[in-house]
């Protein structure tokens, strides 16, 4: 009887003993210093502060703390931050995605009350200074002028030309645009531009008889022929009278320029290339910027800045770029989902290193599809 009264006391004591336990207790709540002011720092606060893009900066607490719902549904639904790749379809380098735990945190923070929390715990804000995110640059070019905007209207795109002209080719191993009016330009388009005279003819072929006067195969076809018509790389060309008129427009795009090596969008401002790999600027020419503008209610002006750096000489892997351009998009009125398509034939081994789909204003989705020979699949 007695030994069978202490198990029982006993037991009742260890009962006792994990009613109260403090594992049970609640975790604490996450606070604006300690656990969300990191993520901002690390995803936001490019575009999220006072003079850039974003409507609001999130680099304190008390810009944040208004915001706090708005964050919270913009986070859960994918808005923010802006990153369009479907991940079922890979992953990417430079993807800007939250993770699903730093989402988390932002709904149970905004769920608490959005507190402050300690400010000690506050790790320091990122600098945006005057210095160049890419380091020190070998060059920085300029627009020769203060491109004048009206406070409304719509702009048309206007072609601003940046002298480079270098006596000698230049690999340009990374850049970085920086509009001078950043809440005024909704976007750049960065090319090249041959000069207006004539290069000088090169030297005679030292190569040998059976070789000279070879060329290689088109790196690229496209279904309308081998060479790549103005506006158009896939697709039949919509009818004249379908075609808008562009508008006013003081800055044309100029005769000679080439392929695009590079473009700002906000939030997405530099481009560094792995090692090996570089873009060619050619002697001689110069850089054409296509700006589009957007008036912001008040006149102002821009004068945009590019930096370069350059690699040491030719590199390993030469990259460029190449249009895939159906100008006949035409969507039909009222149609919820209209596909529109453009395709290219690769005629060598390459390396795919960047995608830049671009619809402007109506497009819902893109799809890029490579379709691998069998016998090189093989």
């Amino acid at each position: 009887m007695t030994i069978k009264r202490m198990v029982a006391n006993a037991a009742a004591v260890v009962l006792v003993g994990w009613s109260v336990s403090p594992a049970a207790a609640q975790p604490a709540a996450p606070t604006f210093s300690k656990d969300v002011a990191p993520i901002f720092f690390a995803n936001c606060t490019t575009c999220h502060r006072p003079g850039d893009i974003a409507p609001m900066s999130l680099l304190t607490f008390k810009d944040a703390r208004p915001w706090a719902r708005s964050i919270a549904a913009k986070v859960a639904d994918g808005t923010m931050p802006p990153w369009h790749a479907d991940p079922a379809h890979g992953s990417f380098s430079n993807e800007r995605r939250l993770s699903e735990a730093q989402k988390s945190l932002i709904a149970r923070w905004v769920s608490a009350g959005a507190p402050e929390g300690n400010p000690a715990d506050l790790p320091a804000a990122p600098t945006y200074g005057d210095g160049w995110s890419i380091g020190q640059p070998d060059v920085v070019l300029s627009m020769q002028e203060d491109y004048p905007l009206p406070a409304t209207g719509t702009v048309p795109y206007q072609y601003l030309e940046v002298p480079a002209n270098f006596p000698e080719d230049r690999w340009i191993q990374a850049w970085e645009i920086r509009p001078g009016n950043r809440a005024a330009v909704h976007h750049i388009i960065m090319s090249t531009k041959a000069p207006a005279a004539p290069p000088v003819a090169p030297p005679a072929s030292t190569a040998p008889p059976a070789a000279a006067g070879v060329r290689p195969p088109p790196l690229f076809s496209f279904s309308g022929g081998t060479e790549i018509p103005a506006g158009q790389t896939g697709g039949a060309a919509l009818p004249p009278e379908q075609i808008a008129a562009p508008g006013s427009n003081d800055r044309p795009r100029p005769r000679g320029t080439g392929p695009s090596i590079g473009g700002y969008v906000p939030g997405n401002s530099i481009r560094r290339f792995p090692y090996g790999m570089a873009m060619r600027l050619p002697a001689g020419h110069s850089l054409v910027l296509q700006m589009h503008y957007t008036p912001t209610g008040t006149a102002s002006t821009d004068r945009t800045r590019i930096a370069l750096k350059f690699a040491p000489g030719p590199p390993k892997t030469v990259l460029s770029t190449v249009p895939l351009i159906n100008g006949g998009l035409h969507i039909p009125p009222r149609a919820a989902d209209h596909q529109v398509d453009a395709e290219m034939t690769i005629n060598r081994e390459i390396i795919l290193y960047s995608v830049v789909p671009h619809t402007h204003v109506r497009g819902k989705k893109w799809f890029y599809e490579a379709v691998i020979p069998m016998a090189v699949a093989r």
